[in-house]
């Protein structure tokens, strides 16, 4: 038996529990980057030549401004949008686009220590999370309201509490050689066992872990860093340890979850960029953590970790601005003013191809071998990976223009339904 065996079939073990407390069905996106929080789905492109995807949505909807992604469990879509100075959360038919059931509290545009770039985003960007076991839905604001409604009962709240004011949580620092930057709450938080895991950034650490039925919280973390402005908190396995990664306004973090230990720090890399926009989300394999920046950054990095620390094990002059890395097959992939193809054991380049994706991109690796790509203002993309291309680039189709505003919220598949938001609240689904 290989010395490793024992690890990944602990690090399976860990996200299939991971899974099994926050999703109904294998074709559900219960949470930020679908069921394994690395945007590997397990469903086919159903490409199979000429038009992709069909002409004509099954339906569009407007949700209001907000970058947050949309989650879909069975038929129900749940997402989020600011208007008139109110968060409003959705519950939508997923095979009609109508209503369900809508909640809102007053909210402020921005977060209350915001600064820089309000004309690239508003309202809402971190991803709800959602909890089959009680049929409730976790969402954060901008401004550090983290709130737990009850979907069984037309999303009636079950409790909340606001980081800035229950912990008296500071602007961000300014780091880097660049102007300060603060976004407010981006960071998707983990549902992991009884607790739901968030990014708060206060003085009492980085990390706190709530009750998920009553919101008390549980454990804060022996790291105090200022929360980064990444996508979300992302599990791991370490030596056979539960762990959470993410990148803060100063490292990449790793925590400890196993009882007793809970949010003490196994691992630090320091990791620091220009506006502290760490924005692409760790990607994890087993012990590995795949970071990108841009900026005085630009770069993409393997880490691995062990009990012993952070090890580099290869760094390459390539960067991802937003979209996260998808480790598929041994390749790594992601698009940002282009589609990037690395060997993940070696960080070599695969190849490099596309033009006119622009900064704003998300990404997913389907089934059949295809990369499922969400660009710039609205272009949705087919690709082939490296399984089926291993020599360059190769496009299936591509469709343009599908919105008029940057696309910052990840792209979904899920039920053979593929679903497309922009920054402005516009939605479309196409029946794949």
């Amino acid at each position: 038996m290989s010395k490793y065996s024992q690890p990944i079939r602990r690090f399976l073990f860990f996200v299939t529990l991971i899974s099994s407390t926050s999703v109904a069905h294998a074709d559900d996106w219960p949470h930020w980057r679908g069921l394994n929080r690395n945007g590997n789905v397990g469903e086919s492109s159903r490409w199979k030549g000429g038009s992709w995807p069909p002409k004509k949505a099954i339906w569009r909807a407007n949700v209001n401004s907000g970058s947050t992604g949309p989650i879909v469990i069975g038929n129900r879509l749940y997402t989020m949008g600011w208007k008139e100075n109110q968060d409003h959360v959705y519950c939508i038919d997923a095979q009609s686009g109508r209503q369900i059931w809508k909640q809102s509290y007053r909210c402020p545009r921005f977060g209350r220590h915001s600064e820089g770039d309000k004309g690239l985003y508003a309202g809402p960007s971190s991803c709800p999370s959602y909890d089959s076991k009680t049929g409730y839905l976790y969402t954060l604001s901008t401004d550090g309201d983290l709130i737990c409604w009850d979907t069984r009962n037309k999303g009636k709240r079950v409790w909340s509490l606001n980081f800035y004011d229950d912990y008296q949580v500071g602007q961000r620092p300014k780091v880097g050689r660049r102007r300060l930057r603060d976004y407010g709450y981006t960071t998707a938080p983990l549902l992991h066992g009884d607790s739901i895991i968030a990014e708060v950034g206060g003085d009492d650490g980085n990390l706190m872990a709530f009750s998920k039925q009553t919101g008390k919280r549980l454990w804060a973390s022996q790291s105090k860093d200022p929360a980064g402005h990444t996508g979300g908190v992302v599990p791991i396995v370490v030596d056979g340890l539960p762990c959470v990664a993410v990148l803060t306004i100063h490292n990449l973090l790793v925590a400890r979850l196993d009882k007793g230990h809970e949010g003490e720090t196994i691992a630090e890399f320091s990791w620091e960029t220009d506006f502290a926009n760490n924005v692409a989300t760790p990607t994890v394999l087993n012990n590995s953590v795949v970071i990108t920046s841009e900026y005085n950054q630009y770069a993409i990095t393997r880490i691995d970790i062990t009990r012993a620390g952070a090890k580099q094990v290869w760094k390459q002059p390539f960067a991802s601005g937003v979209c996260p890395p998808v480790i598929h097959n041994g390749h790594i992939y992601w698009c940002w003013r282009g589609v990037y193809c690395l060997n993940f054991k070696t960080g070599q380049p695969i190849w490099r191809g596309g033009r006119g994706y622009g900064d704003t991109a998300s990404c997913i690796a389907t089934t059949d071998g295809r990369l499922i790509i969400w660009g710039r203002r609205g272009d949705l993309a087919l690709v082939e990976t490296a399984d089926r291309s291993p020599k360059g680039y190769t496009e299936l189709a591509r469709k343009k223009g599908v919105f008029k505003t940057d696309v910052w919220p990840h792209i979904v598949l899920a039920g053979g339904r593929l679903f497309c938001k922009d920054r402005a609240g516009n939605m479309i689904c196409f029946a794949l």
